[in-house]
């Protein structure tokens, strides 16, 4: 049965879909940007984006009952490649091994101007 999962400790979604959709064993969560749930703001930078991106994943995964120990894989649209380094300093620091696996791919353009959004999947 699809649930819907919503938290006002991550951005509300801002069109026709849901924060994430728990399916009993696996949970599916939207693309994350790093926008401030409490103030609407985007930090500076990518490395504070992909912390509040991640921040907003956590929110999200603690709303469904889990943590960041439950995503088995990851998405990361880059507004540039050149952003990756810095992206994954930040990354590596959320995660422990086993990691995710992962996809990391340069876009042309992401919602709000904003250099990093981060979709997941986790399991129960």
């Amino acid at each position: 049965m699809k649930k819907q999962i919503a938290t006002t400790a991550a951005p509300a979604a801002i069109g026709p879909y849901s924060q994430a959709i728990d399916l009993g064993n696996m949970v599916f969560i939207s693309g994350q940007i790093p926008v401030n749930p409490a103030t609407g703001e985007i930090p500076e930078g990518i490395k504070a984006q992909t912390a509040q991106s991640i921040s907003n994943i956590k929110a999200i995964l603690a709303e469904a009952g889990l943590t960041i120990d439950n995503v088995v894989k990851t998405t990361v649209f880059l507004a540039d490649m050149s952003l990756f380094t810095d992206m994954n300093e930040v990354y590596g620091e959320a995660f422990t091994a086993p990691y995710p696996a992962r996809s990391a791919v340069a876009v042309r353009e992401l919602p709000k101007q904003v250099l990093v959004e981060i979709e997941t999947i986790a399991v129960r």
